[in-house]
């Protein structure tokens, strides 16, 4: 999986319907011949996903580890949403959870792997998903799910000969978890009520068109019942109604009169009446199988016979739209089967892929990393990220010579045997293990390289170099025995359950521990509460120079660096904490005097303009929290209400010492200033220790 970062965005509707993006419309549902002149791979779409789904239930349930891949529409929202050197693990976090929620996953790899002792090899099976977050249910009318793009994903995409004609045409839709329960609990607020009567308190007939409309099927449904009753003329015409028509038939072997071509509002009228003068009919709406609804006007013969046939009539539409439902939920039934079965779930590079798995198919990402650890382990017990293991193991990280980590370079430096079998060997490919490839019950094991970054390929290689990471850690495959999980060997113990959540900085999430606490994450040493950060300065200013200003101000060794968010905010590392609290408050104090210091301090430069904003580093924090991003950095702080000025307690709250700490911080800036406008001392010196 690939990690693109530009920007802009695009909207799904300019992104996609583009003529470059047009590919071939044929559904991919057919399987590569498996020779040497390709790889073979099952692709996956709407029309052949409830055969393919019981086909990978076997082969899921026989195997040994799951290898997953995904593709998505972007990876980041805003420039400052990538991840940065000052990011904290809840930060990075927020930013992960924000790519997941507003980019969509249009392509999924799943690739079971068992260990097949009579041939001494792998056996894998490379499935390749299109998916697509279509609104499939009908009964209501819930919101379009939307989402954004990133215009290099895109092209990133269309560059490796991506269908976007079959993601969207044929693409699988799904419903999470959570859309689940909303989908039931609506159809049970909109069926609930549906038969009966309609209640004259809450609807009365108010305009002539509804009372003479009224009184035209009161008449009508009249001459119906008494033709039933006394053997007159029971017809189905409706004359003087024309754009309406009424039937005799039969529902559930009771006479009814089918209504067509009636508005709902003349239906809530047509159930009025019924309520008012016929106590042996009821009103009936129904949904047959193929989506279509219809409307009746049923007899009934007594009392008991008419809560039959209510009865009767909601648990069918209770079946029918559990029916939908189920099939709503798409592809989701494979991220349940992954669940329910716990095996080892391997990625590469996983947090994003992970993160989107939980957004798209459980439900909201949790708020904070400690809560998004605590639930991921209950539904996906197992994890290992393969681009861990290449990194932590010395003899694979060797083997990698210093070379990058990613994807495609770990898959040619470990599994060179895989990617060309011609390949000559050395003593590392001693230890190679061998992997056959099986689709639709046919097994080859030599083939050409298949298309990197189409999700079930690079699965596929993510498999791979799991396997050989495995054979190296010392697995004696022939002595596996099936029944024993795969994550519970001792020797993945120190790789299992963790997870990059920066991969730059080598911050890693471990979901080992039952409960999240500080000693579940490897984070950087940073302090930060010494981070200022400060933003909507004049754009001609630079790290530099915003670090020379200060320097002036609070002396020359006050800061550490200077780090860009954008063009608009910096970082500022101070020496330590008290001085974040010095600089915060003598901004507020230079911007609340006229006088000649806010011309001649060296903090004027980066206040001119007097928009200048800064806080500490909570207030990033709340930033990139929020579920709004602006492309610049400035314009993110104001639209999520961030004010230019001294940050309160994190919690609303400040304790009796931080009020005391406050007030020494307030008259030592005052002293600063002072000092300044004086001349008593040198600026250099008159930073506060």
């Amino acid at each position: 999986m690939r990690r693109h970062r530009r920007w802009p965005l695009s909207p799904l509707a300019s992104a996609l319907i583009r003529s470059r993006f047009c590919f071939s419309s044929a559904v991919a549902e057919t399987v590569t011949t498996p020779t040497k002149e390709a790889f073979p791979l099952k692709h996956v779409t709407r029309s052949n996903f409830e055969t393919t789904l019981n086909d990978l239930r076997r082969h899921v349930k026989a195997a040994d580890f799951v290898a997953i891949d995904l593709e998505m529409t972007g990876v980041t929202s805003a420039p400052w949403r990538d991840s940065l050197e000052f990011d904290r693990y809840d930060v990075r976090y927020l930013k992960v959870k924000d790519s997941a929620e507003k980019f969509a996953v249009v392509q999924f790899g799943v690739c079971p792997f068992r260990w097949d002792s009579p041939t001494h090899s792998f056996v894998s099976h490379p499935h390749n998903f299109f998916v697509f977050p279509r609104q499939e249910l009908t009964f209501d009318h819930p919101p379009a799910h939307e989402f954004l793009c990133q215009t290099t994903s895109m092209d990133f995409l269309a560059k490796y000969q991506f269908d976007f004609n079959t993601c969207i045409h044929e693409g699988i839709s799904y419903l999470s978890r959570r859309q689940e329960e909303e989908a039931i609990k609506r159809f049970e607020m909109l069926y609930d009520d549906e038969e009966g009567v309609v209640d004259t308190e809450d609807f009365k007939l108010v305009r002539l068109s509804d009372v003479l409309f009224a009184e035209r099927m009161k008449k009508k449904l009249n001459e119906w019942r008494s033709g039933l009753l006394h053997g007159g003329n029971a017809s189905s015409e409706s004359p003087g109604i024309s754009t309406q028509s009424t039937q005799t038939v039969f529902y559930h072997l009771r006479p009814a009169l089918s209504l067509q071509g009636f508005t709902c509002h003349q239906l809530r009228v047509i159930r009025l009446v019924l309520g008012k003068h016929f106590r042996d009919l009821v009103y009936i709406h129904a949904n047959d199988k193929s989506s279509c609804s219809q409307d009746f006007v049923v007899y009934t013969d007594s009392e008991s016979d008419k809560q039959n046939l209510l009865k009767e009539a909601k648990d069918e539409r209770k079946r029918v739209a559990e029916r939908k439902i189920q099939s709503a939920i798409g592809f989701r039934h494979v991220i349940d089967l992954l669940s329910s079965e716990k095996k080892l779930v391997v990625g590469h590079n996983s947090i994003l892929d992970i993160a989107h798995v939980y957004s798209k198919f459980v439900g909201p990402m949790p708020s904070t990393a400690e809560e998004f650890v605590a639930s991921i382990r209950d539904h996906f017990p197992y994890i290992v990220d393969t681009k861990i293991l290449v990194n932590v193991n010395p003899m694979l990280h060797q083997r990698m010579k210093k070379s990058s980590t990613s994807l495609s370079s770990a898959f040619s430096s470990l599994c060179p045997q895989v990617e060309l079998p011609s390949r000559g060997s050395d003593s590392f490919l001693q230890q190679r293990v061998k992997i056959d490839v099986e689709v639709d019950n046919v097994r080859c094991s030599k083939w050409n390289a298949g298309g990197k970054h189409e999700a079930g390929y690079d699965a596929f290689m993510t498999g791979c170099i799991f396997a050989q990471a495995c054979s190296h850690l010392g697995f004696d495959f022939n002595h596996h025995s099936p029944s024993v999980n795969f994550a519970q060997d001792e020797k993945l113990e120190k790789y299992i359950n963790r997870l990059y959540l920066s991969w730059a900085r080598g911050d890693i999430i471990d979901l080992r521990e039952s409960h999240s606490n500080a000693e579940n994450w490897r984070v950087s040493k940073f302090k930060y509460e010494k981070i200022v950060l400060i933003w909507n300065f004049p754009r001609k200013l630079k790290a530099r120079e915003i670090k020379e200003c200060i320097c002036k101000a609070f002396g020359s060794t006050s800061v550490t660096s200077v780090y860009h968010l954008d063009d608009t905010a910096v970082f500022v590392l101070f020496k330590n904490s008290e001085l974040v609290s010095e600089f915060l408050k003598l901004k507020e104090q230079l911007e609340s005097d006229n006088g000649p210091v806010t011309i001649i301090h060296p903090l004027s430069k980066i206040l001119e303009g007097g928009n200048t904003g800064a806080a500490d580093y909570e207030a990033y924090k709340e930033i990139c929290s929020s579920h709004i991003s602006k492309v610049l950095f400035s314009d993110q702080a104001e639209t999520v209400g961030v004010k230019p000025r001294t940050r309160p307690d994190p919690k609303g709250e400040t304790s009796p010492e931080g009020r005391e700490k406050m007030v020494g911080v307030t008259d030592k800036a005052s002293d600063l200033i002072d000092a300044f406008l004086a001349n008593r001392v040198k600026v250099e010196a008159a930073g506060i220790n």
